[in-house]
């Protein structure tokens, strides 16, 4: 049986940056997995953020994307509906739109 595995901003940037923390237990734990691990638009976007905000280069994201070894799975326009209304019942807690969408 196939295993699907969602991926979030932390460990794809904690994969992508060397210098942040957790970066090698995070290098293990992909080498375990069999692509594509499947993420959002917002977190593509998160990721880019942070990792400029860090200094690297986002070249090494847009490869992973070429590569198939990560995938947009959620098209953010076909599940808006959804998206709000999850927005909407947890509008009290912490929880981003790359939160709602994975």
């Amino acid at each position: 049986m196939r295993q699907t595995v969602l991926l979030d901003t932390g460990p794809l940037i904690s994969f992508l940056a060397a210098g942040l923390g957790h970066h090698e237990w995070v290098v293990e734990q992909w080498k375990r997995l069999k692509p594509p691990m499947l993420t959002c638009e917002a977190v593509l976007t998160e990721a880019a953020f942070l990792l400029k905000r860090e200094g690297v280069d986002t070249d090494s994201l847009f490869a992973l994307l070429e590569r198939g070894v990560i995938r947009v799975a959620l098209e953010i326009e076909d599940q808006a509906a959804d998206l709000r209304t999850l927005m909407r019942r947890y509008r009290n807690r912490p929880m981003s739109l790359a939160d709602a969408c994975l």
